[in-house]
Formats: structure tokens, C-alpha cells, sequence
């Protein structure tokens, strides 16, 4: 095999590796809530991550970030893991895993939406607008079907966060779009892990949530899986993919994440899998995909 075979065939692994890892960690933050306080949980993830991380960039001679990239990567960090993944955690205390990864899968949607509005973002075309209407539609049959429900504080909790973890993701990921930085991708992605760790444990200590802090066997595991295999190993192949392939078939890793979540926690956690179910999750990848075409027509 050749040495372009090689580097394809690991590209390839490195898209596997996303889709199906991704796919996975919507279960393990179920699992891992259900025993230790959220935002302790998410922000011990990211500041053990980040710190391993950051150390094992510098003993392989990556360079610090400059002075005046360091507020830039804070503003990504907190947006994207601290508010986005952090409210996804947060979440998923009320809402099972299955429907929390097709609302999170509605996050090219609200992007696109988003930068229709800034000064320099492209116009919605037809395309765009219809992908739009069908990926509310999928969140409306997902989570307002049965009003009653949300009678119940803890599923408007649920709702809401992960609808704040929908946009401010969109708003994270729009913000390091448009403000490219020298600093090298992985190192910055270790600072950002450093930063919203310490961000979300201040969070989880000001909450009142140390006293809370017990890790059981089921906790502990599901921490070490987000660490070492959710951020070790999923975030650098993202990354390499992202490098190697063209960024069409990368995206797709978006229709695999929700299929593994919905299928696992049904699965593992006994969630239920019924038509509501299916039909949401085929108008929200509907949407995607036709959002994904409009982007690209524009």
C-alpha cells in the first residue's frame, strides 16, 4: 500500500472514529449525570483533558498561544464547551440521550440562521429556509407534542438548556469562523478545554455542587470515556479528518451521531424508540441536508 493509500485509509478511520464516538457520548453524559453534579462533571472532563492535553503539545515543542490570542481562544472555549457542551450536560439530567442528540443535531440550522444575519453572511436562499421549517418541525414533534410535559420545571429545564446549547454552539463555532487565529488548531483547542473546565468547576463550586460530588463506578467510568476516547481520541481524528477529506463527507458525521445516540440509549437505557421518534429524527436530517445544499449553493 501505498503512502497515499495509507494517509486516505487513516483519514477514513480518523471519519469513523467521529461518527461513531460522537454518536456514543450523548449516553455516557446520561450515565454519568444520573451520579455526579453536571457541571462538575462536565467541567472536570474538560479541564483534565485540557490539561493532558496542553502538556503533551508542549513536550512535542507546540508553542505557547500569543498574548493577545488568549482572549480570542476564551471566547470560543466558553461559547462552544463551556455554554454548549456544558448546557448539553446540564441538560440531559431531564431529557433522555436519544432526543437530546437530535436537538443538538438542529446546530447547522441555527448557524446558518445566525450568519444570515451578520453584515457579511450569505442571504437563506429557498433551499436553506425550507431545511430551516423542517428542522423546527422535528424539535416541535420532539418536545411539544405533549404540552402537559412541560408543566414539569424539569423538562422545560431540559428544553431550554439544550436549546441554549444549540446556539451557543452556533454562536462559538460562527465566532472562530470568522476570527481565524495563528495559534496552532490543537493547541488552541487545549486552551479552550483548559479554560471552560476551570470555567464550568468554578460554576459547579458556586452552585453549591462540591458537597454532592461522589464518584461511584458507573460516574467514574463515564468520566474516563469523555476524557480519554470523547477527547483524546474523538477531537484530534475531527481534526485530521477535517484535513485530509473533503469537508462534504466529513459533515456527515451529523446523520451518524443521532442514529448511534438514539439507538444506544434505546439500547442501554431502556429509552423509548417509537414512530414520534423516527419522524423527528427524519425531519430534523432532512433539514440538515437540505440546509447543507443551500450553504453550498451560496
Amino acid at each position: 500500500m501505498g503512502n497515499a493509500q495509507a494517509a486516505d485509509v487513516r483519514a477514513l478511520l480518523a471519519w469513523a472514529n467521529v461518527c461513531v464516538i460522537w454518536g456514543t457520548t450523548y449516553l455516557v453524559i446520561r450515565i454519568g449525570v444520573s451520579e455526579v453534579p453536571p457541571l462538575l462533571f462536565a467541567g472536570i472532563r474538560w479541564l483534565i483533558a485540557g490539561l493532558v492535553f496542553t502538556a503533551a503539545l508542549r513536550l512535542r515543542g507546540a508553542p505557547w498561544p500569543r498574548g493577545g490570542e488568549i482572549g480570542h481562544l476564551a471566547v470560543v472555549g466558553i461559547l462552544l464547551l463551556g455554554l454548549g457542551n456544558g448546557l448539553v450536560v446540564f441538560g440531559e439530567q431531564w431529557v433522555a440521550s436519544g432526543p437530546a442528540a437530535l436537538m443538538i443535531t438542529t446546530t447547522p440550522l441555527v448557524m446558518v440562521a445566525i450568519e444570515s444575519f451578520l453584515p457579511r453572511g450569505p442571504r437563506p436562499n429557498l433551499a436553506v429556509v425550507v431545511g430551516l421549517l423542517l428542522g423546527l418541525a422535528g424539535v416541535v414533534l420532539i418536545f411539544g407534542v405533549d404540552l402537559q410535559a412541560f408543566a414539569d420545571p424539569g423538562n422545560r429545564a431540559g428544553f431550554l438548556s439544550l436549546l441554549g446549547a444549540v446556539f451557543f454552539w452556533s454562536l462559538g463555532s460562527l465566532y472562530a469562523k470568522y476570527m481565524r487565529l495563528a495559534v496552532h488548531p490543537f493547541m488552541g483547542a487545549a486552551v479552550q478545554m483548559v479554560i471552560a473546565g476551570a470555567a464550568l468547576t468554578l460554576a459547579g463550586w458556586a452552585a453549591g455542587e462540591i458537597p454532592h460530588l461522589h464518584f461511584e463506578r458507573r460516574g467514574l467510568s463515564a468520566l474516563a470515556y469523555l476524557v480519554i476516547v470523547g477527547s483524546f481520541v474523538g477531537y484530534p481524528s475531527y481534526i485530521y479528518a477535517v484535513a485530509k477529506l473533503p469537508l462534504a463527507l466529513v459533515s456527515t458525521y451529523a446523520y451518524i451521531n443521532p442514529v448511534i445516540a438514539v439507538f444506544l440509549g434505546w439500547l442501554v437505557l431502556d429509552e423509548p424508540l417509537g414512530l414520534k421518534t423516527y419522524a423527528a429524527a427524519a425531519l430534523i436530517l432532512l433539514g440538515v441536508y437540505s440546509v447543507k445544499r443551500g450553504a453550498a449553493r451560496g
